[in-house]
C-alpha cells in the first residue's frame, strides 16, 4: 500500500449538489478498489492562475489515501472521463510527505 495525494479541481458552475455526488463518487472509486481514505479537505471555491476551459475560478478538493499502486491508473482514467472536473493531479507520497501531511493536518484542527 503506497500513500498518495490528490488535488483536483471542479467546473465552477456545478451546484452543491452536484460537487458532493462528484466527490463522493472519486471516494467511493477508491475505496472499491482496496483504497483506505486517510483525510479529505474542501477547499472551496478558488481563483485558477490562468484560465481552464474558459473559467477563471473551480472548486478545489484534495484527498489523502493508501491505496495499491495498480488502483491510480483506473483512478485517473475515470478523472479523465468526467467532465465536471476541470484539473486533477495524483502524487504518490514518500515518508517525508506523509509526515508533513500529518503535521498540516494536527495543526488545522487546533486551529479550528
Amino acid at each position: 500500500m503506497n500513500n498518495y495525494e490528490t488535488v483536483f479541481i471542479l467546473n465552477p458552475v456545478l451546484s452543491d449538489v452536484q460537487i458532493e455526488e462528484t466527490v463522493k463518487k472519486f471516494e467511493d472509486f477508491l475505496i472499491n478498489r482496496g483504497a483506505k481514505m486517510v483525510a479529505k479537505e474542501n477547499w472551496g471555491l478558488k481563483k485558477l492562475a490562468y484560465p481552464i476551459q474558459h473559467k477563471k475560478s473551480g472548486f478545489y478538493h484534495l484527498f489523502q489515501f493508501t491505496a495499491p499502486g495498480e488502483a491510480i491508473a483506473p483512478y485517473e482514467l475515470e478523472f479523465r472521463r468526467d467532465e465536471r472536473l476541470m484539473r486533477f493531479l495524483t502524487v504518490k507520497m514518500d515518508k517525508h510527505a506523509v509526515s508533513w501531511a500529518e503535521r498540516r493536518r494536527t495543526k488545522l484542527k487546533t486551529k479550528a
